[in-house]
């Protein structure tokens, strides 16, 4: 009866077929190849049908065997990620990782130290948003994530714990076409001419900062809801504003943004801001946490 199906059974049918022969299927297994043999026997016994054709040298799959294949490295594939979970809740490791992160840091480098995070504990589901200015932080006092990514130093509360990562580069752009643009590079734009134009800002989508603005030298804005549609207004001519240094480095580099060399707007239209990767201090962190702690920190000071 297919109920007495073994998993044993099932894994040395796929291990033969990858193997090639029943010999090196029993070779990978470390079991003799009469005991191979006779767990296909029992296997196709119970499945009512041949899984191999035996007539030539080597065993060939049946239509009926090649049918079965897929179901077999799917159930076991299941049952190894099953045992893998089990093992993980055993050890503590966490279900889910929930992460925040704030919109000027790399989006690669999360990317990479998530990669290196599941290389220990692929078991653990991702939940990964990006949010600007105070959402990081709102975000962790209210539970919605483990971990939080935060830069600069205006959103602070005594409940989180701050690990310094690196230091972000913002620049100043405006799209080639766009009048700044067009003045010469070492003629410095004072901040009175930045104000004829529109600015291109980005807006919190909490109350940590409400009331308040950071970089808005204009009186004449833009405000968008995030930093994907701020870089495309600026893109558009719109008008000018101020990114992070690896979103636009490419535009830069192809000659779609330019520059604006202003001197209030930090050296060289250059200000950097620190970033820190977050948690809560009565929220003591899991094997993944820390192991995406430790990847994004190695990553940032590379």
């Amino acid at each position: 009866m297919i109920d007495a199906l073994t998993l044993d059974q099932l894994r040395t049918f796929v291990t033969v077929v990858d193997s090639g022969s029943f010999r090196s299927g029993a070779a990978r297994l470390s079991r003799v190849q009469s005991a191979v043999s006779h767990a296909i026997a029992n296997l196709e016994a119970e499945l009512g049908l041949a899984l191999f054709d035996r007539t030539g040298h080597r065993p060939v799959l049946t239509g009926e065997g090649k049918a079965l294949l897929a179901n077999a490295r799917d159930i076991l594939l299941r049952v190894d990620a099953m045992r893998a979970r089990a093992r993980g809740l055993g050890e503590g490791v966490e279900l889910e990782l929930s992460l925040v992160v704030d919109t000027l840091f790399p989006v690669a480098w999360v990317g990479e130290a998530l990669r290196t995070m599941r290389q220990d504990y692929p078991s653990v589901a991702i939940r990964l948003a990006f949010e600007p200015l105070g959402g990081p932080l709102t975000a962790l006092l209210a539970g919605r994530s483990t971990l939080a990514v935060i830069t600069g130093e205006n959103f602070r509360d005594a409940r989180v714990v701050l690990q310094g990562l690196s230091s972000i580069e913002i620049v100043a752009v405006a799209a080639a076409g766009h009048p700044l643009a067009t003045r010469i590079d070492d003629q410095a734009i004072e901040v009175a001419e930045l104000a004829d134009h529109l600015q291109i800002v980005q807006v919190d989508p909490t109350t940590l900062s409400q009331g308040r603005d950071f970089g808005v030298l204009s009186p004449q804005t833009c405000r968008v809801g995030s930093q994907d549609t701020k870089h495309a207004m600026i893109l558009a001519g719109l008008g000018w504003g101020r990114l992070p240094a690896w979103q636009v480095e490419r535009d830069l580099r192809e000659g779609r943004l330019v520059r604006l060399h202003t001197k209030d707007l930090g050296r060289h239209a250059r200000a950097g801001t620190q970033a820190y990767l977050a948690h809560r201090l009565d929220e003591p962190l899991g094997p993944a946490a820390r192991a995406f702690g430790r990847a994004i920190e190695d990553i940032a000071a590379a």
